[in-house]
């Protein structure tokens, strides 16, 4: 008898339970379970950012050594940017760092986010793609993944074009997908004159995605990619940039702590004082981001430095 009454407990507990199971959707998870499914999901390799100069850095992934938007002249081999808004300096304003082509050595692939205007050489963008880093494409033989407005324009000088890409048209890249992101060069009528090329959104097995934003004010593009596809890490542009005419061309700090506090993760912050037309300091950007409490959501290498992530 009172077996059977404690079966009979037993049996209306565990269809409690079954009930409670039933309503719980299928992917819903406790917060425990959160913790322990994180804790036996694959393990992530490690991602390596080498930070050179400007926008130029290379992504370490396994035996991937992927380098972006090669400036590679010395010190003061390009004209200024800016006569009359900033101090008419050559550019680049600093060296390489001295473990440059002990990084560059390793390279297999380049991403260019942009490069030219009409394909007119006056109109180049040379803080991306210059002489000696065009040179060392072509002398390696490193094929190159751009968006396709910039595509004939490698072609013609003779670099190999690994893949062309469509705005918001993911494309395979190793085992993995890149998306190129439409990249707004400027607010209001500048944006015409400028070369609006592409970010890059990289996604690649087992390993942290990140979002090159490239050259870019902040549209609803860029808010797209922070919200919707929730980069692991995300690169901004984050020097300021304006020529002797018209407004911003890059972000001005406003939008870049708008962008820092958008993205879902860390954030790098590049296109810092190597430009004489880029005049935020490393140390202007971390005061602004001391106020807005996101220091330590942001990472800001020094030329030569490396992440890992």
């Amino acid at each position: 008898m009172g077996y059977g009454l404690w079966a009979m407990g037993y049996g209306l507990w565990a269809m409690g339970c079954a009930s409670q199971c039933e309503e719980r959707p299928n992917n819903a998870l406790s917060p425990t379970n959160r913790k322990i499914t994180r804790t036996y999901r694959k393990k992530r390799k490690i991602m390596k950012i080498h930070h050179l100069r400007n926008a130029t850095f290379v992504i370490e992934s396994g035996e991937h050594h992927i380098l972006i938007d090669p400036m590679l002249s010395d010190k003061g081999a390009l004209p200024p940017f800016s006569h009359l808004r900033h101090k008419p300096k050559r550019n680049p304003i600093v060296s390489l760092p001295d473990n440059a082509w002990q990084i560059l050595d390793k390279v297999t692939l380049c991403l260019i986010t942009h490069s030219q205007k009409l394909g007119i050489e006056l109109l180049t963008h040379t803080d991306h793609l210059d002489p000696p880093g065009k040179s060392f494409l072509r002398k390696n033989n490193i094929p190159v993944v751009c968006h396709e407005h910039d595509a004939a324009y490698m072609e013609k000088n003779e670099i190999s074009v690994k893949a062309k890409l469509y705005y918001w048209q993911a494309e395979q890249l190793f085992d993995g997908r890149i998306t190129a992101i439409p990249a707004l060069h400027g607010h209001s009528w500048m944006n015409y004159f400028m070369a609006n090329g592409a970010g890059f959104y990289l996604k690649l097995p087992d390993e942290p995605s990140i979002y090159i934003s490239g050259d870019t004010v902040y549209t609803d593009d860029v808010d797209r990619v922070l919200y919707e596809l929730r980069p692991d890490i995300a690169v901004v542009a984050a020097g300021c940039a304006s020529l002797d005419l018209g407004g911003p061309i890059l972000m001005p700090l406003e939008e870049i702590i708008t962008f820092i506090k958008n993205a879902p993760n860390k954030v790098i912050a590049n296109h810092l004082e190597s430009l004489n037309h880029c005049p935020t300091s490393r140390s202007q950007l971390k005061q602004e981001l001391e106020k807005n409490d996101l220091l330590s959501k942001t990472l800001i290498p020094h030329d030569g430095e490396t992440l890992t992530i």
